[in-house]
């Protein structure tokens, strides 16, 4: 590398920053210019020391098998409360049960779910397709050529996983939905400390 780096650096940062998806270390080398892939994974170890150092908020997140930057774990529940306060709403129980079958046993049919957990899944299944968690990756072959579902990048980016080789032992999986799932609950009975004009008489 080159006296060039620290432009690099900065551009890479710019566009962690804004963009909405993860990104690849290829393609960030190609929107970057003049650096490889390698040299993107050098930058980002770089950016998240400048960022330890500095005591930020925020560091660079391999996730969904590229880059993001995302928030750090101590702030998940001041986060948690901002995306609660938006009215995205936690998933119930048999929807976390029916996630995790879904990650495990993907491609999965409606039947298959429905006979692994003894219910009915259909409305569960909206929830997880209409939070963006779950979708249909196509049809079995066969009588009916029923749908299949599989998990989508953003239940990746969800779980914080950076690709579903990186997925928990199956006893750990609904622990792990569960918890992430509970931080939105935690945020919104966690009281905040604000200050009250009583307190001053």
């Amino acid at each position: 590398m080159n006296g060039s780096d620290a432009g690099a650096k900065q551009v890479l940062e710019a566009l962690l920053f804004a963009a909405d998806e993860p990104l690849s270390a290829r393609r960030l080398a190609a929107l970057v210019e003049e650096i490889t892939p390698g040299e993107v994974t050098d930058l980002v170890r770089e950016l998240n020391a400048d960022y330890l150092r500095e005591g930020r908020a925020f560091h660079v997140q391999e996730i969904a098998g590229g880059y993001r930057l995302v928030t750090r774990s101590e702030f998940a529940g001041w986060i948690a409360g901002l995306r609660a306060a938006g009215g995205s709403p936690r998933l119930t129980q048999a929807a976390l049960e029916t996630l995790s079958i879904v990650a495990y046993k993907q491609p999965v049919t409606r039947t298959e779910l429905e006979s692994i957990r003894g219910v009915a899944v259909e409305g569960v299944l909206k929830t997880l397709v209409d939070r963006e968690l779950v979708r249909i990756v196509g049809r079995e072959e066969g009588m009916g050529r029923p749908l299949l579902y599989g998990t989508t990048d953003h239940f990746l980016e969800y779980f914080g996983l950076p690709s579903l080789d990186a997925l928990p032992r199956p006893d750990e999986l609904e622990i792990l939905f569960a918890d992430r799932e509970r931080q939105v609950e935690l945020a919104l009975e966690e009281p905040r400390a604000v200050a009250d004009p009583g307190d001053e008489e």
